[in-house]
């Protein structure tokens, strides 16, 4: 299996970037909770080994990795909120969190590798668009693996607080059993209402 590495931060470093971070969201999918955006900038001397894509870890994997990250990187973790996603669309919604977590960082990069095809509006920092670069890139698997467990532990915690919607097991994604959930329980305040299966549901004739 193909395991992301430091070449794409190693180029921008040859042209003469010296502090850059990794940037991905999770949670563009689930019909609840918020989408969750990570920034992650690795000590090149001091990179976690087994880095990769968050969905390729098992979970017990991930939760190791998330704590190494946690411990050996400069990290920010940030979200947009369900009433954002609704208000101003999950795409824009995505890219305000990877803003804010670019913003919360303890020191400020001067270069990003940002995950998908679209580098946000509101970056000013040089950056790079890179297609599945949590594939490809270790900084940028870096930040989809603590944004995932962080999204994850927000989605189990409000699982308590609404039990039969699974979403300590499906994190908001539109399961069988989560969807099953949404028309025997109805839409709770933590469900995307612009969201067609939950929009369906609220305003059905």
């Amino acid at each position: 299996m193909e395991q992301p590495d430091y070449s794409l931060e190693a180029a921008a470093r040859e042209r003469g970037f010296l502090c850059i971070a990794g940037v991905d969201e999770v949670g563009r999918g689930p019909l609840a909770g918020p989408v969750t955006a990570a920034a992650v900038i690795l000590n090149p001397d001091d990179i976690p080994i087994g880095l990769n894509d968050s969905k390729k870890l098992t979970a017990k994997r991930r939760l190791a990795l998330n704590e190494q990250i946690l411990q050996r990187a400069d990290y920010a973790i940030a979200h947009a909120t369900v009433s954002e996603i609704d208000e101003i669309n999950i795409l824009k919604a995505s890219h305000l969190a990877m803003e804010r977590a670019v913003t919360a960082l303890p020191k400020t990069p001067d270069y990003l590798l940002i995950d998908g095809n679209l580098i946000p509006n509101g970056v000013s920092i040089s950056s790079e668009a890179v297609v599945k670069g949590d594939a490809l890139s270790v900084s940028i698997a870096a930040a989809s693996i603590i944004a995932k467990q962080a999204r994850d532990k927000i989605m189990v915690d409000l699982a308590q607080q609404y039990p039969g919607y699974g979403w300590e097991t499906n994190a908001g994604y539109p399961s069988k059993a989560h969807r099953e959930a949404l028309i025997a329980l109805g839409v709770t305040p933590h469900h995307r209402v612009s969201f067609k299966p939950v929009h369906n549901i609220l305003y059905q004739e």
